[in-house]
Protein backbone atom coordinates (compact mmCIF):
# COMPACT_ATOMS: atom_id res chain seq x y z
CA UNK A 1 0.00 0.00 0.00
CA UNK A 2 1.32 3.64 -0.96
CA UNK A 3 0.93 6.89 0.51
CA UNK A 4 1.02 9.78 -2.21
CA UNK A 5 0.74 13.35 -1.70
CA UNK A 6 1.42 16.06 -4.22
CA UNK A 7 5.28 17.54 -3.68
CA UNK A 8 4.74 20.35 -6.20
CA UNK A 9 1.72 22.25 -5.51
CA UNK A 10 3.19 25.37 -4.56
CA UNK A 11 -0.36 27.52 -4.59
CA UNK A 12 -2.14 24.80 -1.78
CA UNK A 13 -0.92 24.41 1.27
CA UNK A 14 -2.64 22.61 4.33
CA UNK A 15 -1.58 24.54 7.65
CA UNK A 16 -3.24 22.82 10.53
CA UNK A 17 -6.53 20.12 11.04
CA UNK A 18 -8.10 19.04 14.09
CA UNK A 19 -11.66 19.20 15.87
CA UNK A 20 -13.20 18.68 13.12
CA UNK A 21 -11.72 21.21 10.54
CA UNK A 22 -9.16 22.00 8.55
CA UNK A 23 -6.98 25.33 7.94
CA UNK A 24 -6.07 25.34 4.46
CA UNK A 25 -4.39 28.44 1.65
CA UNK A 26 -5.60 28.25 -1.78
CA UNK A 27 -3.31 30.84 -3.79
CA UNK A 28 -3.59 33.75 -1.94
CA UNK A 29 -6.66 33.07 0.52
CA UNK A 30 -7.02 31.11 3.60
CA UNK A 31 -10.07 29.15 4.21
CA UNK A 32 -11.50 27.27 7.51
CA UNK A 33 -13.60 24.13 6.65
CA UNK A 34 -15.35 20.89 8.07
CA UNK A 35 -13.28 18.14 8.10
CA UNK A 36 -14.70 14.90 9.41
CA UNK A 37 -11.84 13.14 9.63
CA UNK A 38 -10.06 15.14 11.70
CA UNK A 39 -10.67 14.00 14.76
CA UNK A 40 -7.56 14.88 16.96
CA UNK A 41 -6.78 18.28 18.75
CA UNK A 42 -5.68 21.26 16.65
CA UNK A 43 -2.00 22.44 16.26
CA UNK A 44 -2.13 25.89 16.45
CA UNK A 45 -3.11 27.98 18.60
CA UNK A 46 -7.09 29.20 18.60
CA UNK A 47 -6.18 32.66 18.16
CA UNK A 48 -4.90 31.92 14.65
CA UNK A 49 -7.98 29.90 13.71
CA UNK A 50 -9.65 33.10 14.09
CA UNK A 51 -7.42 35.55 12.43
CA UNK A 52 -6.24 33.63 9.86
CA UNK A 53 -8.51 32.83 7.42
CA UNK A 54 -10.64 34.69 4.84
CA UNK A 55 -13.61 33.24 4.82
CA UNK A 56 -15.00 30.18 7.36
CA UNK A 57 -17.82 27.45 5.87
CA UNK A 58 -20.55 26.31 8.52
CA UNK A 59 -22.04 23.64 7.61
CA UNK A 60 -25.97 24.01 8.62
CA UNK A 61 -27.73 20.61 7.53
CA UNK A 62 -26.00 17.30 6.31
CA UNK A 63 -25.10 18.21 2.89
CA UNK A 64 -24.80 22.38 3.03
CA UNK A 65 -24.11 25.54 4.97
CA UNK A 66 -22.63 28.84 4.22
CA UNK A 67 -19.34 31.14 4.32
CA UNK A 68 -18.73 33.70 6.86
CA UNK A 69 -15.99 36.19 5.33
CA UNK A 70 -14.02 37.75 7.92
CA UNK A 71 -11.15 39.43 5.12
CA UNK A 72 -11.96 40.86 1.50
CA UNK A 73 -11.73 37.84 -0.79
CA UNK A 74 -12.37 37.47 -4.54
CA UNK A 75 -15.76 35.42 -5.19
CA UNK A 76 -13.85 33.76 -7.75
CA UNK A 77 -10.18 33.58 -7.95
CA UNK A 78 -7.28 31.21 -10.20
CA UNK A 79 -4.47 29.56 -8.92
CA UNK A 80 -2.01 27.47 -11.23
CA UNK A 81 -0.75 23.55 -11.39
CA UNK A 82 2.16 22.55 -13.16
CA UNK A 83 4.31 19.44 -13.83
CA UNK A 84 6.62 18.58 -16.54
CA UNK A 85 4.84 20.64 -19.59
CA UNK A 86 1.29 20.22 -18.22
CA UNK A 87 0.47 23.96 -16.81
CA UNK A 88 -3.13 23.78 -15.65
CA UNK A 89 -4.92 26.90 -13.93
CA UNK A 90 -8.27 26.32 -12.05
CA UNK A 91 -11.11 28.77 -11.03
CA UNK A 92 -11.95 28.54 -7.52
CA UNK A 93 -15.18 30.12 -5.91
CA UNK A 94 -16.65 29.41 -2.10
CA UNK A 95 -19.55 26.84 -2.89
CA UNK A 96 -22.39 25.79 -0.32
CA UNK A 97 -21.30 22.83 -0.44
CA UNK A 98 -18.44 23.93 1.17
CA UNK A 99 -16.35 22.68 -1.92
CA UNK A 100 -14.12 25.29 -3.87
CA UNK A 101 -13.39 23.25 -7.03
CA UNK A 102 -10.22 21.48 -6.40
CA UNK A 103 -9.28 18.28 -4.52
CA UNK A 104 -5.64 19.71 -4.27
CA UNK A 105 -4.63 16.18 -2.88
CA UNK A 106 -5.57 14.88 -6.93
CA UNK A 107 -2.57 16.09 -7.96
CA UNK A 108 -1.03 12.97 -7.70
CA UNK A 109 -3.56 11.09 -10.31
CA UNK A 110 -2.84 14.03 -12.49
CA UNK A 111 0.62 13.27 -13.00
CA UNK A 112 -0.15 9.85 -13.17
CA UNK A 113 -2.78 10.29 -16.19
CA UNK A 114 -0.48 12.66 -18.00
CA UNK A 115 2.57 10.55 -17.84
CA UNK A 116 0.55 7.08 -18.63
CA UNK A 117 -1.31 9.26 -21.49
CA UNK A 118 1.99 10.49 -22.78
CA UNK A 119 3.78 6.83 -23.06
CA UNK A 120 0.92 5.50 -24.86
CA UNK A 121 0.73 8.54 -27.47
CA UNK A 122 4.23 8.47 -27.40
CA UNK A 123 3.92 4.88 -29.20
CA UNK A 124 2.11 6.84 -32.02
CA UNK A 125 -0.09 4.13 -33.25
CA UNK A 126 -3.19 6.05 -32.25
CA UNK A 127 -4.48 9.11 -30.25
CA UNK A 128 -4.82 8.17 -26.88
CA UNK A 129 -8.54 7.84 -26.05
CA UNK A 130 -9.80 8.78 -22.23
CA UNK A 131 -12.78 8.75 -20.58
CA UNK A 132 -13.22 10.68 -17.51
CA UNK A 133 -16.77 9.48 -15.23
CA UNK A 134 -17.64 11.52 -12.41
CA UNK A 135 -15.11 13.93 -13.54
CA UNK A 136 -16.18 17.32 -11.68
CA UNK A 137 -14.35 20.24 -12.58
CA UNK A 138 -12.12 18.42 -14.51
CA UNK A 139 -8.59 18.01 -13.53
CA UNK A 140 -7.86 14.47 -14.76
CA UNK A 141 -9.48 15.91 -17.87
CA UNK A 142 -7.22 18.72 -18.47
CA UNK A 143 -4.01 16.34 -17.39
CA UNK A 144 -5.19 13.97 -19.97
CA UNK A 145 -5.62 16.77 -22.98
CA UNK A 146 -2.64 17.98 -21.96
CA UNK A 147 -0.77 15.01 -22.94
CA UNK A 148 -2.57 15.03 -26.32
CA UNK A 149 -5.88 12.83 -25.77
CA UNK A 150 -8.72 12.38 -27.41
CA UNK A 151 -10.58 12.97 -24.21
CA UNK A 152 -14.41 13.31 -22.95
CA UNK A 153 -15.57 14.60 -19.42
CA UNK A 154 -19.04 13.17 -18.20
CA UNK A 155 -20.61 14.38 -15.37
CA UNK A 156 -24.43 14.39 -14.66
CA UNK A 157 -24.05 18.15 -13.00
CA UNK A 158 -24.92 20.82 -15.71
CA UNK A 159 -22.96 23.62 -13.73
CA UNK A 160 -19.09 21.79 -12.29
CA UNK A 161 -18.94 20.63 -16.34
CA UNK A 162 -19.18 24.51 -16.95
CA UNK A 163 -17.45 24.80 -14.04
CA UNK A 164 -14.77 22.32 -16.06
CA UNK A 165 -15.14 24.42 -19.16
CA UNK A 166 -13.88 27.06 -17.83
CA UNK A 167 -11.12 25.71 -16.14
CA UNK A 168 -10.01 24.56 -19.72
CA UNK A 169 -9.86 27.80 -21.39
CA UNK A 170 -8.31 28.97 -18.22
CA UNK A 171 -5.78 26.62 -18.80
CA UNK A 172 -5.39 27.57 -22.94
CA UNK A 173 -6.73 23.91 -23.79
CA UNK A 174 -9.64 23.30 -26.49
CA UNK A 175 -11.54 20.25 -27.51
CA UNK A 176 -12.79 18.48 -24.64
CA UNK A 177 -15.95 17.08 -25.18
CA UNK A 178 -18.60 17.42 -22.39
CA UNK A 179 -21.89 15.07 -21.39
CA UNK A 180 -24.00 15.94 -18.65
CA UNK A 181 -24.91 12.16 -18.43
CA UNK A 182 -25.55 9.67 -16.07
CA UNK A 183 -22.16 8.15 -15.79
CA UNK A 184 -24.00 4.49 -15.34
CA UNK A 185 -25.71 4.97 -18.18
CA UNK A 186 -23.24 5.97 -20.62
CA UNK A 187 -20.52 3.28 -19.85
CA UNK A 188 -23.10 0.37 -20.63
CA UNK A 189 -24.08 2.36 -23.59
CA UNK A 190 -20.51 2.57 -24.79
CA UNK A 191 -20.42 -1.38 -24.00
CA UNK A 192 -22.94 -2.16 -26.14
CA UNK A 193 -21.42 0.37 -29.25
CA UNK A 194 -18.18 -2.05 -28.29
CA UNK A 195 -16.61 1.12 -27.67
CA UNK A 196 -12.61 1.04 -26.09
CA UNK A 197 -10.72 3.42 -24.32
CA UNK A 198 -7.05 3.93 -23.61
CA UNK A 199 -7.37 5.44 -20.23
CA UNK A 200 -10.47 5.74 -17.86
CA UNK A 201 -10.77 7.82 -14.54
CA UNK A 202 -13.49 7.30 -12.10
CA UNK A 203 -14.37 9.06 -8.95
CA UNK A 204 -17.55 8.18 -7.55
CA UNK A 205 -19.49 9.26 -4.84
CA UNK A 206 -20.74 8.04 -2.01
CA UNK A 207 -24.25 8.84 -3.17
CA UNK A 208 -25.82 10.52 -5.75
CA UNK A 209 -28.21 11.45 -8.70
CA UNK A 210 -28.03 11.71 -12.26
CA UNK A 211 -28.94 14.43 -14.54
CA UNK A 212 -32.98 12.28 -14.64
CA UNK A 213 -32.94 11.51 -11.02
CA UNK A 214 -31.12 8.38 -11.81
CA UNK A 215 -29.99 6.92 -8.14
CA UNK A 216 -26.41 6.33 -7.44
CA UNK A 217 -25.34 4.61 -4.03
CA UNK A 218 -21.44 3.30 -4.46
CA UNK A 219 -21.69 0.38 -2.57
CA UNK A 220 -24.66 -1.24 -4.37
CA UNK A 221 -23.11 -0.64 -7.81
CA UNK A 222 -19.55 -0.28 -7.96
CA UNK A 223 -19.06 -3.44 -8.42
CA UNK A 224 -21.66 -3.75 -11.41
CA UNK A 225 -19.72 -0.53 -12.81
CA UNK A 226 -16.48 -1.85 -12.81
CA UNK A 227 -17.94 -4.81 -14.72
CA UNK A 228 -18.88 -2.29 -17.55
CA UNK A 229 -15.55 -0.61 -17.47
CA UNK A 230 -13.53 -3.14 -18.11
CA UNK A 231 -14.87 -4.09 -21.06
CA UNK A 232 -14.58 -1.15 -22.52
CA UNK A 233 -10.34 -0.28 -21.24
CA UNK A 234 -8.36 -1.64 -24.23
CA UNK A 235 -6.40 -4.46 -23.31
CA UNK A 236 -3.30 -3.16 -23.99
CA UNK A 237 -1.79 0.44 -24.14
CA UNK A 238 -4.39 1.53 -21.60
CA UNK A 239 -4.82 3.03 -17.85
CA UNK A 240 -7.21 3.17 -15.19
CA UNK A 241 -7.46 5.22 -11.83
CA UNK A 242 -10.48 4.61 -9.62
CA UNK A 243 -10.64 6.99 -6.75
CA UNK A 244 -12.60 7.22 -3.52
CA UNK A 245 -13.64 9.16 -0.88
CA UNK A 246 -15.88 7.18 0.82
CA UNK A 247 -15.18 6.70 4.50
CA UNK A 248 -16.39 3.21 4.31
CA UNK A 249 -14.17 2.11 2.15
CA UNK A 250 -10.58 1.00 2.13
CA UNK A 251 -7.70 0.70 -0.54
CA UNK A 252 -8.25 -2.97 -0.02
CA UNK A 253 -11.30 -2.40 -1.48
CA UNK A 254 -10.33 -1.03 -4.73
CA UNK A 255 -7.61 -3.67 -5.02
CA UNK A 256 -10.14 -6.37 -4.94
CA UNK A 257 -12.67 -4.98 -7.41
CA UNK A 258 -9.34 -4.35 -9.64
CA UNK A 259 -8.29 -8.14 -9.42
CA UNK A 260 -12.07 -9.03 -9.77
CA UNK A 261 -12.55 -7.43 -12.93
CA UNK A 262 -9.02 -7.20 -14.91
CA UNK A 263 -7.32 -10.25 -13.85
CA UNK A 264 -4.63 -11.22 -11.38
CA UNK A 265 -1.87 -10.00 -13.86
CA UNK A 266 -2.87 -6.33 -13.95
CA UNK A 267 -4.02 -6.34 -10.37
CA UNK A 268 -0.67 -7.37 -8.98
CA UNK A 269 1.21 -4.56 -11.30
CA UNK A 270 -1.44 -1.97 -10.27
CA UNK A 271 -0.66 0.41 -6.96
CA UNK A 272 -2.62 1.37 -4.42
CA UNK A 273 -3.39 3.07 -1.42
CA UNK A 274 -4.10 6.42 0.84
CA UNK A 275 -4.10 9.88 -0.53
CA UNK A 276 -2.64 12.24 1.97
CA UNK A 277 -2.11 16.37 2.89
CA UNK A 278 0.84 17.22 5.08
CA UNK A 279 0.13 20.06 7.53
CA UNK A 280 3.00 21.99 9.29
CA UNK A 281 3.36 19.94 12.22
CA UNK A 282 4.35 17.28 10.38
CA UNK A 283 0.48 15.26 10.40
CA UNK A 284 -1.00 13.57 7.79
CA UNK A 285 -4.61 13.93 6.92
CA UNK A 286 -5.83 11.19 5.43
CA UNK A 287 -7.79 12.47 2.04
CA UNK A 288 -9.08 9.39 0.08
CA UNK A 289 -7.98 6.04 -1.51
CA UNK A 290 -6.99 5.18 -4.84
CA UNK A 291 -5.93 1.72 -7.37
CA UNK A 292 -4.46 2.80 -10.45
CA UNK A 293 -2.51 0.63 -13.02
CA UNK A 294 -0.70 1.20 -16.55
CA UNK A 295 -0.65 -1.76 -18.53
Amino acid sequence: MKLLTPTDFAAYELLDSGDGEKLERFGEYILRRPEPQAVWGKFLPVDEWDTLPHATFSQEGSHSGKWTRHRAIQDQWYIPYTYKNMRLRFRLGMTAFKHVGIFPEQAVNWNFIYDATSAIEARKEVVPKVLNLFAYTGGASLAARAAGADTIHCDSIRQVVNWAAANMEASKMHDIRWLIEDAFKFVKREARRGALYNGIILDPPAYGNGPKGEKWQLEDMINELMGEVATILAPQGSFLVLNSYSLGFSSMVLENLVRTHFGAVTADAAESGELYMPEQSGRRLPMGIFCRFLR
